[in-house]
């Protein structure tokens, strides 16, 4: 799936009511240690860590796995997770920041008819070589169904480019919206008037101290309209040398 690093997640979900147990551990272990949680009733899960270049959708049926290769998303990985049940993981031509990474997420879930409570930018999938531990997948004999990898091409998909791009234009669209918005709701905000950092910089009631200032500034600037870029900005006009 070409991430450098993963994080594994091992849920249990007869802890789900106690609380004694733990119900998600994310932490890196052995393949081993994994082998012997598994089959105590812990279910195996992985993503990448940080932010990355792929996106997970979940829940897919066999017909929704070949749209997506048939359509130009072609999966770098499909999992079977249980009878008839697919995971399918997407490579991006790009690590994608956060919001990019839900909302396109969000919209291959849609596309596909995929797990939209699914869709995220962190969201753990099943490790295949494991066992699902849902009861109700559990078999007459008493043994669960194992998670399978079916495919693996580890490929960016043909449509990457052309979908990010859709997507982080409908982002833009919506924030420049959201800013209308508020303007139109205060107007205050597109008045020119608002107080600037060094307002606060030198108001008596913060004694100096710059995080409070910071602080202050922020949650004032935010709130008459100002952007997280505008609000960064000034925060790092800060005079920090004497921090060295």
């Amino acid at each position: 799936m070409g991430s450098d690093v993963f994080e594994i997640g091992l849920f249990q979900p007869d802890a789900e009511h106690s609380d004694s147990a733990t119900v998600m551990i994310p932490r890196i272990r052995s393949v081993p240690w994994m082998r012997l949680q598994n089959p105590h009733g812990r279910n195996i899960y992985i993503r990448p860590k940080g932010e990355h270049d792929l996106s997970m959708v979940d829940d897919l049926k066999r017909d929704s796995v070949g749209r997506m290769f048939a359509s130009g998303f072609r999966p770098a990985a499909v999992v079977e997770t249980s009878p008839g049940n697919y995971q399918a993981w997407l490579r991006h031509s790009k690590v994608l920041p956060k919001e990019v990474s839900t909302a396109a997420a969000r919209k291959l879930a849609e596309e596909f008819g995929g797990d939209k409570g699914a869709a995220d930018w962190r969201h753990f999938g099943r490790l295949a070589g494991f066992t699902d531990r849902k009861s109700k997948h559990q078999q007459s004999n008493g043994l669960f169904p194992f998670v399978r990898l079916l495919a693996d091409g580890g490929t960016v998909y043909p449509n990457a480019d052309r979908f990010i791009e859709e997507i982080e234009a409908k982002l833009e669209r919506n924030e420049t919206v959201r800013q209308r918005v508020r303007t139109a709701s205060n107007p205050r905000r597109s008045s020119g008037r608002t107080r600037t950092i060094e307002h606060f910089r030198r108001n008596p009631l913060y004694a100096g101290d710059g995080t409070r200032i910071d602080l202050a500034y922020a949650i004032y600037a935010l709130s008459h309209g100002a952007s997280q870029d505008q609000v960064e900005w000034a925060i790092r006009s800060r005079d920090l040398s004497h921090k060295r």
